[in-house]
């Protein structure tokens, strides 16, 4: 008797089920699973959105191998991911070892370096931009002031846009920091009151405890962060277009100006699956050398 009744309640909970939830698939299959899939077959294909697509074979993923400034753009964005990924990693860790004091006040400290990191990223963009001015700019003011007769042109400088945008970059710090933050706070003080009677030191105890401790926070930040770095496209929009001489010219940019600027569609759909191979290969690589070196406590 029991199982009879019991059947068709099951039903109507699978029934229940895909009915709530079915907003949320066919968004997934329209806007997410059927672009993707659409960007796929555009990759071996002409098209100019203006006419029918023509297929054409792996020619674009010949033409881009083919590509100066395809190989200009992905030089620009792996020293560009390089550089500030593991620069921000730092930044943010050490930040969250500041605020991980029990102060007073420090839940206004707190809020206040994560905020930047919730700051619309146009907004950012422009902030920098009149910062990075090289006549009336606030940091080459500064530099003046300190000295420098010929501070850097930044944004209009080869030499120095990227430095530029690494430095903007920090700005983000914000989110690892929180993340760090709690992590922090999960680590076993017994550890810390361990170390303290074998007469640890403050670094060692950072090095043997804090980071094995925060290893997987460590591992996350590291792989959000090179995703992120990878798919940098607004600041450089906003700020450079690329330039000066593509020297910020970034992959994700170059992407956008070949789709929205040159109609090549099949062109920019091989690039974005170049792009996807890249980041993929990359975040397979260090979970398998994770294993090294990131500690789960389960383990």
């Amino acid at each position: 008797m029991w199982k009879g009744k019991s059947r068709p309640l099951k039903e109507r909970n699978k029934i229940d089920f895909f009915i709530f939830a079915s907003p949320w698939l066919l968004g997934l299959v329209l806007f997410t699973m059927g672009p993707l899939f659409t960007s796929l077959i555009l990759g071996f294909c002409e098209w100019d959105i203006l006419s029918s697509p023509k297929f054409i074979g792996i020619r674009n993923y010949k033409k881009l191998f083919n590509d100066p400034i395809f190989w200009k753009s992905l030089s620009n964005t792996a020293f560009y991911a390089g550089i500030q990924v593991p620069l921000g990693i730092l930044l943010s860790l050490f930040l969250a070892v500041l605020l991980n004091q029990k102060l007073r006040g420090i839940t206004f400290y707190r809020t206040l370096y994560f905020l930047p990191s919730i700051t619309p990223v146009v907004a950012i963009a422009l902030f920098w931009q009149w910062i990075f001015e090289p006549q009336f700019g606030i940091l080459n003011k500064l530099l003046r002031g300190l000295g420098e007769k010929y501070p850097p042109h930044w944004l209009f400088d080869t030499f120095w846009v990227k430095p530029a945008f690494i430095i903007m970059g920090l700005w983000g710090a914000g989110t690892g920091m929180l993340i760090f933050l709690a992590a922090l706070q999960g680590v076993p003080q017994e550890l810390y009151e361990a170390a303290d009677l074998d007469g640890v030191n403050w670094w060692e105890k950072h090095w043997y405890i804090t980071i094995p401790s925060i290893s997987p926070a460590i591992f996350f930040n590291l792989v959000m962060g090179v995703i992120g770095a990878f798919q940098i496209f607004t600041q450089a929009y906003v700020m450079t277009r690329g330039g000066p001489a593509f020297a910020s010219l970034f992959y994700v940019l170059y992407l956008y100006q070949n789709a929205f600027e040159h109609l090549e569609m099949g062109y920019a759909s091989a690039q974005a699956w170049i792009l996807f191979a890249i980041i993929f290969s990359l975040t397979f690589l260090q979970q398998k050398i994770s294993r090294r070196w990131v500690y789960y406590e389960y383990e």
